[in-house]
């Protein structure tokens, strides 16, 4: 029901939070209050969005945290005259709904619908002005539909492609892994050390773009240095050299180095387990075989080949050294190199590089200083951890006394100039594997037949819709087993063929969902001109995790589109800010169970009695329990006390430690604002100090905001409350009181709803005007001016700003506790800093 105004009828002296909430909520969705609208005149759009939640069954103080100050951001900017899109969504695809299917025989469509329901009720409890009415769901063929669209045409314009790859292998979750969804070798859910296997892949051609992902993080102003550094190293462009040795056997081994300049430090060549070379003596030897087969044991990412065991096999070949024809290298196959980076082979200085020195060491290879790290420049080099640093070349003939980079390009020089190398640019990154073979995600959409080859669905029979009717009974994708859905006539020939039943990564998902925010019809992904009113993101607000994976495929997804002509954007985000984590101390029971902060009281386990053990304070999570349901809190205190407490405790961008003393005292402030809102007693007559006071905290407030600086904002509100409180009744005051609530309306909208409508004003609060600013009050024409006897403050004075040295110090000394602690002697020396201090020397 929605809530009388106009007049201002007598209030309860105590807020009703909850009561509040639900009556203000039911009246923003009936007037439709947060709907984005598409015609909005002449006013500025902005799109302030938070990253989308996986569905996985309730919200958590995190999402909490995440979407209030996306919400204080998206009322400020209706309140500043924006046309605003804040949108919500669900990105729900993913291995957990497969694993609840398996462990409770649910089907995860069911399960993530129902997760969604949940959470979606959570939100709206705390109030966050949101526009439901564009809400949409990955797994829903109506966004997937599109999705398979979109990966169509960039087929069409020459980005996908498949072939036979060396893949991270999750042997529980029987899927392929990104490289980026390997932690320490194991799958990143399942936790199950990965394998190497081989197997047709689709791919996206990251690559391509690599240089213009890399130079646009220099246009990236409104982005965190360290979210873009870690882009920079991940895409890790540099330059190189690519030269052959020549091998014992007459024949050559071609490898690639970042750093030419260590050449005379080498030890050893090593070759991939799946290089021609290897592939050839395995054939030869039933030894080379077997060593071939245990290195497909361990997954492909930098961070595993950094950490496995470092296993090699000599080949009783040599490789002769580039400068000198006497010098004959070791030949071997290792299982940190691997076949898809630089040339499947790399030659081995282990003074300089921690894999090698690790590789030498196990082998009793040569460790050869060519690097002076400033103290030390002989020839051997102790201990087991690898100079990495810059210095001078040492021990490397012509090179000796060189700057690394001056010996770099000087190397380079030589090989080219002697033809048997070449200096290149390699990157780090590399092309995107969307191949997934699980069910629940987007079908790739793709038919195979045995006449035509690789056949694109046809655009007029998307979406292709994953059946219902499969079995999680045994691992292993349903999809691949299922009797009927993947059997189909090829669109080309008529004949029989078999659809693709790989599903895409998941990240795919988010990697345009911002866009289809933005425009939503019915018949295509998006409208151009629609989304690109609403684009880029102005204000994108995620947790750092997300710095390489899903940021970086959007930047991607966004530029391909633009190569191919659907969109005009190059980049999806102009703003993005990392919020900091909600942080809770860990508990476990005597018999060793992680056990959730609602199960213990007073040092015990309710359900025990017995003593728990109290760990450190950790980001919270599932697997550690730690994790706090903010619904009933908010059943307790109501949304603005949880709202407020997320904003006032800490800057946004560090963690913030939950704990019942800090919600208990957001609180009471919200029944302090209240008291103050509901006591305001007219006067007449102004109150210039505090006029000033009001202005520059709406400058002050309205500036933090806009710097996401929600703590400053707050601790400034705190301030005029204060000094409101303090004021004596004047037309002052009342407008104080007014423009209080207007500042507070973003933090605590469901309060400030309730005060605006009680105190007779037409209207909502949320669709009202931030208050404007008198520039002339932002100027203080008074300052305190701090006392000291000897360097210790004894007395404080308030003077006009700019008043002269000889009246300040007038002042200060007659001063009643300067004159008493003087005891009527004049000061030995006066040192006066304008409007700032005096120091008097008795």
């Amino acid at each position: 029901m929605t809530p009388s105004r106009g007049d201002a009828p007598a209030r309860p002296s105590r807020f009703n939070a909850l009561k509040a909430d639900a009556a203000w909520q039911a009246t923003w969705d009936e007037r439709g209050t947060f709907v984005a609208r598409q015609d909005g005149g002449n006013k500025p759009k902005t799109f302030v969005l938070e990253m989308f939640p996986y569905p996985s069954g309730r919200i958590h103080m995190g999402h909490v945290r995440n979407y209030t100050m996306g919400d204080v951001l998206a009322r400020y900017r209706r309140m500043t005259g924006h046309d605003v899109l804040h949108p919500m969504g669900w990105d729900a695809f993913g291995m957990p709904a497969e694993n609840a299917a398996m462990e409770k025989g649910v089907h995860p469509r069911g399960w993530t619908l129902d997760n969604i329901g949940t959470m979606k009720a959570q939100l709206k409890r705390l109030g966050f002005a949101l526009d439901w009415s564009r809400e949409l769901a990955t797994c829903e063929p109506d966004y997937y539909g599109h999705e398979q669209a979109l990966f169509l045409d960039l087929l069409a314009g020459g980005l996908v492609y498949r072939k036979e790859s060396a893949v991270n292998w999750d042997p529980v979750d029987m899927t392929v892994l990104a490289n980026e969804q390997v932690i320490d070798g194991r799958g990143w859910r399942s936790g199950a050390l990965v394998e190497k296997r081989k197997l047709n892949q689709w791919f996206l051609k990251i690559t391509d773009f690599a240089d213009e992902l890399l130079d646009g993080l220099g246009e990236l102003e409104h982005w965190p240095d360290k979210v873009k550094l870690m882009q920079e190293n991940w895409i890790g462009r540099s330059r190189g050299l690519q030269f052959r040795f020549g091998l014992s056997d007459g024949g050559e081994v071609e490898v690639f180095t970042t750093r030419p300049d260590t050449i005379f430090g080498a030890s050893f060549v090593a070759v991939a387990a799946d290089h021609p070379i290897a592939r050839e003596l395995a054939e030869r030897s039933a030894e080379v075989a077997a060593f071939v087969e245990k290195c497909k044991q361990g997954g492909t990412t930098a961070a595993e080949l950094e950490t496995q065991e470092k296993l090699g096999f000599d080949t009783g070949l040599t490789a002769r050294h580039p400068f000198d024809p006497n010098w004959q290298l070791p030949v071997y196959i290792a299982n940190f190199v691997l076949m898809e980076y630089g040339t499947g082979a790399v030659f081995g200085v282990p003074a300089h590089d921690q894999r090698d020195l690790d590789f030498a060491r196990k082998y009793d290879l040569t460790v050869t200083r060519v690097v002076s790290d400033g103290e030390r420049s002989e020839p051997t080099f102790a201990g087991d951890e690898a100079y990495t640093g810059p210095g001078a070349l040492v021990n490397s003939r012509f090179l000796d006394g060189m700057a690394v980079e001056d010996a770099k390009r000087a190397v380079i020089a030589h090989a080219e100039s002697d033809g048997w190398g070449h200096g290149t640019t390699v990157y780090r990154l590399r092309d995107w594997g969307v191949s997934r073979q699980r069910y629940w995600g987007t079908p790739i959409p793709i038919i195979h037949c045995s006449a035509c080859g690789v056949v694109p669905v046809p655009h007029d029979q998307l979406p292709v819709v994953l059946p219902e009717d499969v079995s999680f009974a045994v691992p292993g994708n349903p999809l691949d087993r299922h009797p009927t859905w993947k059997h189909v006539a090829c669109p080309s020939c008529g004949g029989a063929a078999v659809r693709e039943t790989d599903t895409l990564d998941t990240f795919v998902d988010s990697s345009w969902y911002f866009i289809r925010f933005a425009s939503q019809p019915k018949d295509k992904p998006f409208d151009r001109a629609e989304a690109e009113a609403w684009l880029p993101v102005g204000q994108y607000i995620g947790g750092v995790e997300h710095a390489i994976l899903h940021l970086l495929y959007a930047r991607f997804w966004t530029r391909a589109l633009r190569h191919i002509g659907k969109l005009d954007i190059a980049e999806p985000f102009a703003g993005l800010f990392t919020q900091g984590m909600v942080t809770h101390a860990t508990f476990r029971s005597a018999d060793g169970r992680w056990l959730n902060p609602a199960e213990v009281e007073d040092g015990s386990e309710i359900a025990t009695g017995q003593a728990v053990t109290v760990g450190r304070v950790e980001k919270m999570s599932k697997s550690k329990k730690n994790t706090v349901d903010p619904e009933p809190i908010v059943d307790q205190y109501g949304a603005d006390a949880v709202r407020w407490f997320m904003l006032s405790d800490s800057p946004p961008e560090r963690d913030l430690e939950w704990s019942e003393n800090g919600i208990e005292g957001s609180w009471r402030f919200v029944q302090r604002l209240w008291r103050l809102f509901d006591g305001d007693q007219a006067g007449e007559g102004e109150d210039t100090a505090l006029n000033r006071r009001v202005h520059q905290t709406v400058a002050g407030v309205a500036g933090d905001i806009e710097a996401l600086q929600f703590n400053k904002a707050v601790a400034k509100l705190y301030e005029l409350v204060s000094a409101i409180e303090r004021a004596q009744p004047s037309a002052s005051r009342t407008a104080a009181v007014r423009t209080a609530m207007l500042l507070v309306a973003p933090m605590v909208p469901h309060l400030a709803e309730e005060a605006w409508s009680a105190s007779g004003e037409q209207g909502l609060i949320a669709d009202a005007a931030w208050p404007e600013v008198d520039p002339t009050l932002l100027v203080e024409d008074e300052v305190t001016i701090a006392i000291q006897v000897n360097g210790k403050l004894r007395d404080t004075l308030v003077m006009p700003k700019g008043a002269a040295k000889d009246v300040v110090e007038a002042a200060a000394l007659a001063s009643d506790k300067i004159v008493r602690l003087l005891e009527g002697k004049a000061p030995r020396k006066v040192v006066v800093v304008p409007d700032r201090l005096v120091n008097l020397v008795a």
